[in-house]
């Protein structure tokens, strides 16, 4: 294998062990996957892979160390973050136990409101979650900068493991739909999804 070529697989293995898991965001982005429309899943699948893409580029730049030496301002975002999850685990909770006709219409029409609504969504579980910082931008960051050859081929690999995974889980939700097509389908992933939401909320309040 070149020396170009396997500091990118590696990268992109790296990459996908560690966004391949059931997470806020990747919960998230599956419900939206399989409920909503491509003009509506791709801004989101967007800032998913955007967001990856520049904390990995800011740990290679050294930003890990300015990471590390802000302790405030990780307290602040493990505050804001471990509330926004309390608050959108309630509302998945609450649409389990009393599910609404409009939440179980998958292809529903979109508009400005549910593309905004969706976007500042994301981005708050994107940017309000203080693992990203952690995990992405210091760990990433450190083994990208550990490479002896081919390091920014290493770089390119775990971006190109977010574009991968975020369109796979994006834009391949819609083939649940038949399964979705029942509500108590809806009811039982609202209930999973209320508590992802509430679980990694407690971990990001309790600071494991």
């Amino acid at each position: 294998m070149s020396a170009t070529l396997l500091p990118g697989v590696l990268g992109l293995i790296t990459g996908l062990t560690l966004i391949v898991a059931i997470g806020a965001q990747n919960a998230y982005l599956l419900r939206l996957g399989i409920a909503e429309r491509a003009q509506v899943v791709l801004p989101a699948v967007v800032i998913c892979a955007a967001s990856d893409a520049l904390l990995i580029l800011a740990g290679v730049l050294g930003m890990g160390a300015l990471v590390q030496s802000a302790p405030v301002a990780l307290t602040v975002i493990q505050v804001l973050g471990a509330g926004f999850l309390f608050w959108y685990g309630f509302v998945a909770a609450r649409r389990a136990l009393w599910p609404s006709g409009e939440v179980l219409e998958a292809g529903g029409q979109e508009d400005s409101s549910s593309v905004r609504r969706v976007v500042l969504t994301m981005l708050a579980l994107t940017w309000l979650n203080p693992h990203v910082y952690l995990d992405t931008v210091i760990l990433l960051g450190s083994i990208a900068n550990g490479q002896p050859v081919g390091r920014w081929w290493w770089v390119a690999g775990a971006m190109l493991a977010s574009v991968l995974w975020f369109s796979a889980l994006g834009f391949g939700g819609r083939l649940l739909r038949p399964v979705f097509a029942r509500a108590l389908a809806w009811r039982v992933l609202d209930g999973l999804i209320a508590v992802v939401m509430v679980a990694i909320g407690v971990r990001i309040a309790l600071g494991v």
